[in-house]
């Protein structure tokens, strides 16, 4: 009795898995933020983006796409910058602009991946659990389903504030406007219209989760096997996760530049259309003459 209380108390709590997803995630986009940044400038400094084009920031945990302002905007990525290559950028942002610029772009976007990496990691857990228990043997491609079913559910709650945040974004919206907007666009295309984009993100995402987790289970069971640990220790995670990560990227590349046209190619006709909607939901608002 004494040992079961004991494994109990080992496992951790959903509160747990979320506070720890939480944590990893700000400290991934800390650490990633800065690269794509730097990747961002490098880009607007050899081939400008106009208004109404869009680009794709990562904060580490999700992409995001920005829809890019006005000629005289003093938007993050307008800044000049002369740069010459990745390290370059790197000095001179810190130099001239100070260190808080290489994170430019990110609260707005925590504000989805965020929540986002706490049902995706925290679901997976509770998942991958659960089956555990219920299917007893033949375990091997429990993670590649919880992975699966964790993505798929946390895609597709973020996905339609994903959308009402680009759009809050790009035309600058108080939140009774941005309802006007949104409830004019259900009334003319249906409830549907506010996952545009899932499934082309459901495309790249759910293949790579699904990769990335039989992987980072297999390589974690034979470090561990060849080390004679127990338990994981963080040397041996990390290292299956960058393997893993490493190769379900590879793998999924071509669903990602796929991913990655539809997106900003959906988002450049949804500027357009944005504007109609946000005119239209204004004119007809009660009370109006």
């Amino acid at each position: 009795m004494a040992e079961m209380s004991d494994s109990n108390l080992e496992k951790p709590t959903i509160i747990q898995q979320a506070m720890a997803s939480c944590c990893g995630a700000i400290i991934t986009s800390l650490l990633v933020s800065p690269l794509d940044v730097i990747k961002t400038r490098l880009q607007a400094q050899s081939n400008p983006f106009p208004k109404g084009k869009c680009f794709v920031y990562s904060s580490g945990l999700m992409d995001h796409i920005c829809v890019c302002e006005n000629g005289n905007s003093k938007a993050w990525y307008k800044k000049p910058g002369n740069f010459k290559g990745t390290l370059d950028a790197f000095v001179k942002i810190i130099r001239i602009e100070g260190i808080k610029s290489l994170w430019s772009g990110l609260p707005p976007t925590l504000i989805m991946a965020l929540p986002n990496a706490i049902i995706y990691f925290t679901l997976y857990d509770q998942l991958r659990e659960a089956l555990k228990y219920r299917l007893k043997k033949g375990d091997e491609y429990i993670p590649v389903l919880a992975g699966s079913l964790s993505r798929f559910s946390s895609l597709t709650v973020v996905s339609p504030l994903e959308l009402i945040r680009t759009r809050m974004q790009h035309r600058k919206l108080s939140y009774k406007q941005l309802y006007l907007c949104v409830s004019t666009q259900v009334a003319a295309d249906g409830w549907f219209s506010l996952w545009r984009g899932w499934s082309s993100t459901v495309l790249r995402d759910i293949p790579f989760s699904a990769m990335y987790w039989y992987n980072y289970e297999r390589f974690k069971k034979m470090m561990c096997k060849q080390v004679g640990a127990h338990e994981p220790t963080f040397l041996i995670a990390f290292t299956s996760g960058a393997a893993s990560g490493s190769i379900a990227a590879v793998i999924t590349q071509p669903f990602d530049v796929v991913k990655t046209h539809r997106q900003t190619a959906l988002w450049e006709s949804e500027t357009l259309e944005s504007k109609s909607l946000f005119h239209r939901g204004t004119l007809h608002q009660p009370g109006q003459l």
